[in-house]
């Protein structure tokens, strides 16, 4: 869809009124509202992309006006950009810079912040400098993905030249930083020189600028410059809006799976991390990519721009469509020779003093799948599958008018192995366990949720499978965005099979199974009906074993041996990445109370699964382990039942909750912090942790 021009007059002015209740002044409201403007079409701006500024002034403690530049700041993404991400810098200092012939990145750096005018602010912009020597008070800078099927053609000063006329100013590539800064505004005086009036600036294999006198002129230069190259390129040889999906797609839920276990292979032999998260893009435009026969070709060209490699690399991992497991890995370990060869020469090139980052890609193209992003998370990994997704619209478009030709090797390591680059991916430590992807069973009830939430607080990955779909879509969202919410009927293996490949398909894979799910069927064992008996035992057992078989049988896949075979340890070079098993077994297992033999027995079954995985998958490096749980609110034991068991008793209902040894009541929270708590226990199997506040009868030993 063409770029839209959505400058409203009345959403401006409400914009001015609530920044201006917060105390900021009308251009930095302004620039903060034309901002969110380009930040939200993503054919503009791609995750923390662009950047934009404003030049106006501050007053001091001593009542004088300071002439600012409000620049983008590190960290701050302009879809959701608030006045604070524009931090203030004293202008004047900046401008001065340009009578230097060199300044080192570093220099730079502390140049910018030692103006900041609140020293806490973020770092201002890489490319403050290029923003504060251009003359005018509003300016914006985007990756336009159209701008740059032109930019990124063989001729594409000519082509530019031939789209935009005089309206534009035209810079060839040069890296980010001082010497662009420089460039830029030599190349708009010359064109002042030369009685030109340009509205923008095409930066030649990176991007576009507009710049205005307001906010609203600067934005509607930069929509109208788009919307130039996108009619340029509706005359090419077809139309990116027509594309239609291609039939018969690779099934993502076995391959995937597939190549996760092939990448965490790779990668512990890399010395990377082993785990990782998976997003595949399926998409019409997608598919005419990866569909297409010059593909490989294609994939060796570059990025669109060089800010995307720190995401995507140079280049896709290119796999054929029906890519056996041998083919995978043969596959990955040559696209991490060939990139520790692109490594060697290019470091030997800029004097040997840089470290090489992991040889591992963050995108892969599938013929018959499409492209696939790889990340330490889902939203990580979603962020590269968007901007491959916006590399294979460059690329097409560019195509479909002569020759897609980024910036070469060089200048793509540069980008890569910059610092200032690599500091915008930050380096935070992870959470206990980031790139883990867990399924909880029974997700939308008291225990499944808060399970998941406890989960998903240590960084996991979450997927919630519930009979009731809908309030399995309510417990997802409070695991966080990327968390999916599956409806399933866990006692239907088919349901649960196919539950388990939309996983994969959404994150690649699996690590963590907590099998939840349960409900008690009540009454003396010698009057229980079969028919409750055998309801009992196919949600309390045999719901588990297809959970479990289903879980199993993905973890082969991963591991790269066959569904039905264990492999062993004899099988692999390397230790498996294995998976977990955690049941929810329930002391009835141990402790059986009068009334619940139905619930007693399907779980004193479950406690023996238990036992028998563990003992016959420990070699596949996958843990087992139980949770052994009473007297949890829940719709097991629900505020009626709670009633009625205290009146019993003859206690109130406070006093039966707390009937334990630590006299205090457990909650879905505390049994939720065990799961958790087995999760990390890397050497323990067969397990059975009671999490009861003290019950002598329901002690394992």
């Amino acid at each position: 869809m063409p770029v839209q021009n959505r400058w409203s007059e009345p959403d401006a002015r409400e914009a001015i009124e609530r920044y201006g209740s917060q105390g900021v002044a009308e251009a930095l409201a302004l620039r903060t509202y034309s901002a969110r403007l380009l930040g939200a079409d993503a054919d503009l701006v791609l995750h923390g992309g662009g950047n934009t500024s404003v030049k106006t002034t501050v007053t001091d403690l001593l009542g004088a006006a300071i002439p600012v530049l409000c620049v983008k700041g590190s960290g701050w993404d302009l879809a959701t950009i608030e006045p604070p991400g524009h931090p203030a810098v004293r202008l004047q200092p900046l401008q001065a810079l340009r009578a230097l012939e060199r300044l080192s990145d570093e220099q730079m750096v502390a140049a910018q912040r030692q103006n900041l005018i609140d020293p806490a602010a973020p770092n201002p912009s890489v490319e403050a400098l290029l923003h504060a020597f251009l003359p005018h008070t509003f300016v914006d800078h985007t990756h336009s993905t159209a701008l740059l099927a032109l930019a990124d053609q063989a001729e594409a000063a000519q082509v530019c030249r031939e789209v935009y006329g005089e309206r534009v100013v035209l810079v060839p590539y040069v890296m980010p930083g001082f010497a662009l800064a420089k460039a830029c505004a030599d190349a708009y005086e010359a064109a002042l020189a030369r009685g030109q009036e340009p509205e923008g600036m095409v930066l030649l294999k990176h991007g576009l600028f507009s710049f205005g006198a307001t906010a609203q002129e600067s934005y509607g230069r930069m929509i109208e410059l788009v919307r130039q190259a996108e009619r340029r390129l509706e005359q090419g040889e077809r139309s990116l809006h027509a594309i239609a999906m291609p039939e018969r797609p690779t099934p993502a839920a076995a391959l995937l799976p597939q190549l996760r276990g092939a990448l965490s292979r790779a990668a512990e032999a890399a010395g990377a991390p082993r785990r990782w998260i998976l997003t595949l893009r399926d998409t019409p435009l997608t598919r005419a990519l990866v569909d297409d026969q010059r593909l490989a070709d294609w994939a060796s060209r570059g990025v669109a721009t060089p800010d995307h490699v720190i995401r995507t690399k140079a280049r896709p991992l290119v796999l054929t469509a029906d890519a056996s497991p041998a083919a995978i890995e043969a596959a990955l370990e040559s696209y991490m020779e060939e990139y520790r060869s692109y490594f060697q020469r290019q470091n030997a090139r800029v004097g040997g003093h840089k470290t090489m980052l992991d040889p591992l890609p963050r995108l892969i193209a599938v013929p018959g799948l499409g492209l696939i992003g790889v990340g330490k998370s889902a939203a990580e990994a979603a962020v590269t599958a968007d901007i491959g997704e916006a590399w294979a619209s460059t690329l097409l478009a560019a195509e479909s008018i002569g020759r897609f030709e980024p910036v070469g090797e060089d200048d793509t390591f540069d980008m890569e192995y910059w610092s200032l680059e690599q500091a915008k991916l930050g380096k935070a430590a992870e959470k206990p366990l980031a790139r883990q992807v867990v399924l909880v069973t029974g997700g939308a009830g008291a225990i499944g949720a808060a399970t998941a939430r406890a989960f998903a607080a240590q960084g996991a990955e979450l997927a919630l499978l519930d009979l009731d779909g809908e309030a399995a879509r309510a417990a997802a969202a409070a695991c966080g965005p990327r968390a999916l919410a599956l409806a399933c009927d866990v006692t239907d293996g088919q349901q649960v099979r196919d539950a388990i490949a939309r996983v994969c398909a959404h994150f690649g894979g699996l690590d963590v199974v907590v099998s939840n799910a349960g409900a008690a069927w009540t009454g003396a064992i010698a009057s229980l009906a079969e028919a409750d008996l055998r309801a009992a035992f196919e949600l309390n057992f045999f719901a588990h074993q297809s959970v479990a078989q289903a879980a199993v049988a993905l973890w082969r896949l991963q591991d790269g041996a066959s569904p039905g075979h264990g492999g062993g340890s004899a099988a692999r070079p390397m230790a498996p990445l294995g998976g977990q098993l955690l049941f929810n077994v329930s002391k009835q297992a141990l402790n059986p109370g009068p009334n619940f033999g139905a619930y007693g027995l399907s779980k004193a079954a479950l406690l023996a699964l238990v036992r028998q995985y563990a003992l016959e998958e420990g070699e596949n490096g996958i843990r087992v382990n139980a949770i052994n749980a009473d007297r949890i609110r829940s719709g097991l034991l629900d505020t009626t039942m709670i009633r009625e068991r205290a009146a019993a008793r003859g206690v109130s209902e406070e006093v039966y909750m707390a009937g334990n040894l630590l006299g205090q009541e457990v909650l879905a929270s505390d049994v939720a912090d065990a799961f958790v708590a087995l999760a990390q226990l890397q050497r323990s199997t067969g397990a059975i942790l009671t999490v009861d506040g003290g019950n002598v009868a329901a002690m394992v030993r």
